[in-house]
């Protein structure tokens, strides 16, 4: 498997992330939420990703393009616990919904039990 996150994985789609936004499930573990949705409308990637921080806690743009940085670093790393566990094509948000800046290394610990608790979930 390879570790990169191509333009053709990126979620762009205004279409898909308001399907993500009114059909789709989430998996939290606090600071980090993940929203998913069966993917119908882009098929040729089995996972289309996008990443949100939100303005509400970051007011500026310097402290939330470093954690959006952080967090796509996050799953390009760990990519493989999702894809491992999903069959038909998906759409995938991750956010971060927190004031306080954790170290890249708890959002990474964080990451990977969120990508955990979404595979149990697929398995049930």
């Amino acid at each position: 498997m390879a570790f990169t996150y191509p333009k053709n994985e990126k979620l762009k789609s205004k279409k898909t992330i308001g399907l993500l936004f009114s059909e789709g499930q989430s998996v939290s573990k606090y600071p980090l939420r993940l929203v998913y949705a069966e993917n119908l409308f882009e098929n040729e990637e089995l996972i289309k990703f996008g990443v949100s921080v939100s303005k509400k806690y970051f007011k500026n743009a310097v402290d939330r393009n470093r954690l959006k940085r952080i967090l796509r670093e996050c799953y390009r790393l760990n990519k493989n616990i999702l894809s491992e566990n999903i069959d038909k094509p998906m759409a995938m948000m991750f956010f971060y919904q927190s004031k306080e800046v954790l170290s890249y290394q708890e959002i990474n610990e964080k990451t990977i039990r969120l990508f955990e608790k979404f595979a149990e979930k697929m398995k049930e």
